[in-house]
């Protein structure tokens, strides 16, 4: 599954800090916007409001309860001034009147014509239905609209007759004003572009600190990836260092102490693994003097083994083998310690490499049983010991626990050769076959019993490996294991340098 990409620590750091402020400059700025054009519609419209009523209670007494149009008109002007118009309504008459060009305002007649002043005289049917309900049921009402492209507020009051014990009664009049709200709205954009000024300033600073504060994290996050990456790669001294005394100082101990103790145990396990490989080298050596001695009595059980009861005869051809198995172990082991001591050299050859594996071969006893492959004139300047040795292991191991056919095909390129090895038995179980060239890892793993050491292929790879070329196995698709040499055509002695 491919995971998904994401932002590095630092994008989303900033993100983060960008995010917290907008969301938090938004609200801070939102909940001040929404309070203070409350504050400032609310001002307004009291303000509005006080001057329409003391502006009214100039009027009474009333000069009649039924006012003829110049009564409408003289109420008309004295409600309006330079900011507002009016209307005034008893049952199907009106009267309007435009804000006055210039304070104070004089009495003004009514106006059915085009009005004075640079603002449209608020007409009647303007007036919302739902206003004109509540003031005609004696309520003082008010509302706020959009009119003439900006927001306007409309006042209305009845007019009430009062009389001497009687109740207070509607006289049928009713006001109505215009105020125009720009001023105001003026005021609330410039207090929103105050908000989104102070949101950007805000954003910009919490970006600035946020730079800062990933500077600080990401310091010791780097420092921590640097060494984590020499610690993978090897180098295990490696350690960073530890500044102050927070969560990313108790990391940086952490893995300071982490590097150590793997310091110490690597270097307790290098120690063993050489002290194992010496012990094995020593005891190897140690061995040979005895051997030596063990197979001239064997070779002299062997020429008398005829001539010995059954039993004995058949004790002495035991004796024999084992010595032999044993001489081979023991000469592996050895091989194997010069490898791992770095010890093992090359002794280079040009060599015609068709008869290598054909003198391989021969001398083997193996050149009628296997089936070759080998195109004349591929030469190669290489080890003909080690490869005589890698050969062996591979056609020995094929014959031991495949089944015949077993080939072997010599191929060539501008640069280096290869050679197949194949039989046509069942082959390696998938399992196994990560595991063919591990030393002491016998073939009965996945075929016959072995009576190898469990070290030839191990000691083959290594030959192949020392020549800078590698050794390989797989299964063929109709069966048989296929193990696959590639060797350079000018290998040279990695103790010499390169030619």
């Amino acid at each position: 599954m491919t995971p998904r990409p994401s932002l590095g620590l630092r994008a989303r750091l900033l993100f983060a800090f960008a995010l917290l402020c907008v969301v938090t400059a938004a609200a801070v700025a939102g909940g001040m916007y929404v309070q203070a054009r409350r504050a400032i519609l609310q001002r307004a419209q009291d303000a509005a409001v006080l001057t329409l009523t003391s502006r009214l209670q100039a009027l009474y007494p009333l000069r009649s309860a039924a006012p003829d149009q110049e009564e409408l008109g003289r109420i008309a002007g004295a409600v309006a001034d330079g900011n507002s118009s009016g209307v005034v309504l008893y049952h199907g008459a009106y009267a309007q009147v435009a804000p006055a060009p210039g304070p104070p305002p004089g009495p003004l007649a009514a106006e059915r014509g085009r009005p004075a002043g640079n603002m449209q005289v608020l007409d009647r049917g303007m007036i919302p239905a739902e206003l004109r309900r509540e003031v005609a049921g004696g309520e003082l009402a008010w509302q706020r609209v959009m009119w003439q492209g900006g927001p306007f507020l409309i006042i209305g009051t009845p007019l009430l007759i009062a009389e001497r014990d009687q109740a207070t009664r509607v006289s049928g009049i009713e006001v109505y004003v215009a105020r125009s709200l720009r001023p105001e709205e003026k005021s609330i954009d410039e207090l929103a572009a105050y908000a989104w000024g102070t949101g950007g300033a805000s954003l910009a600073f919490a970006v600035v600190l946020a730079l800062l504060a990933t500077r600080g994290v990401l310091r010791p996050v780097r420092e921590l990836g640097r060494a984590a990456r020499l610690l993978g790669e090897g180098e295990l001294r490696a350690r960073i260092s530890v500044r102050g005394s927070d969560e990313l100082a108790d990391v940086a101990r952490t893995f300071n102490n982490t590097a150590a103790e793997l310091e110490r145990h690597v270097q307790q396990l290098r120690e063993m693994e050489a002290d194992a490989r010496r012990f094995v080298a020593d005891v190897s050596h140690e061995l040979r003097t005895p051997l030596a001695a063990l197979a001239a009595v064997a070779d002299i059980l062997d020429e008398e083994a005829g001539r010995l009861p059954e039993q004995a005869g058949k004790a002495a051809g035991l004796v024999s083998q084992e010595t032999l198995n044993l001489t081979r172990l023991v000469n592996d082991l050895i091989e194997i310690s010069r490898f791992d001591s770095g010890v093992a050299a090359l002794v280079l050859n040009e060599l015609d490499v068709a008869e290598l594996v054909r003198a391989t071969l021969h001398t083997r006893g193996w050149s009628d049983t296997v089936h070759t492959d080998l195109p004349p004139g591929v030469t190669a300047r290489l080890d003909p010991r080690r490869v005589d040795v890698i050969l062996a292991n591979l056609v020995g191991n094929a014959l031991r626990h495949g089944e015949p056919p077993v080939s072997v095909v010599l191929s060539s390129g501008p640069n280096r050769i290869t050679v197949e090895v194949r039989d046509h038995g069942p082959g390696v179980k998938e399992e196994v076959l990560p595991h063919v060239f591990d030393r002491f890892y016998k073939a009965s793993a996945a075929r016959a019993r072995s009576e190898g050491s469990g070290l030839g292929l191990a000691i083959a790879r290594e030959n192949a490996r020392l020549h800078q070329g590698d050794l390989t196995v797989t299964n063929a698709p109709d069966g048989g294991a296929v193990f696959t040499l590639c060797l350079p055509c000018r290998a040279h002695d990695p103790d010499e340098g390169p030619e």
